[in-house]
């Protein structure tokens, strides 16, 4: 899989881990929180999937990544947002398996959720919500999930 930093381009898995482990290094007195979101959006023969990793240095900035994968067209939005949550959920499996988690093993980590009180995405609150806490994740949504609804969200378009 391919991650991009805004600034400097194409990581592979390994490049970016190493990127944020040097992020962490640099000042550990500071508190840290992992945010992963994904966000979609549907053009006339796609939906682009966009799901950002944040690792914010409270009080201080933070750094992120984001990755894409592309679909044939999804009309229906509650099939959407399970597919955004499931691509959340896919990639806190892949940094698992990469090893990532050791070196963040006390850091905090929320699953941002592209659903909020309002809008249609409102009648799946309960499931998306469910399932990320069920496999033992804190969910965040609108307007806190700031991972998915702006980070993820600006690279949809």
């Amino acid at each position: 899989m391919v991650f991009f930093h805004p600034r400097k381009g194409k990581y592979s898995m390994d490049m970016m881990i190493r990127e944020i482990k040097d992020y962490l290094e640099a000042d550990r007195n500071r508190d840290y929180k992992i945010m992963i979101g994904t966000d979609s959006q549907t053009r006339t023969r796609e939906t682009l999937f966009v799901t950002a990793i944040i690792i914010q240095r409270i009080g201080k900035g933070a750094l992120f990544f984001y990755t894409r994968k592309s679909h044939p067209a999804m009309k229906d939005l509650r099939y959407r947002i399970y597919r955004e949550t499931e691509y959340s959920l896919h990639c806190v499996d892949m940094l698992k398996e990469s090893g990532f988690f050791r070196l963040a093993e006390n850091i905090p980590m929320e699953i941002h959720l592209d659903v909020g009180q309002r809008g249609e995405t409102r009648k799946v609150i309960q499931e998306v919500v469910g399932w990320v806490t069920a496999v033992g994740y804190e969910a965040k949504i609108k307007p806190e999930s700031v991972a998915a609804s702006a980070v993820a969200d600006r690279f949809t378009k």
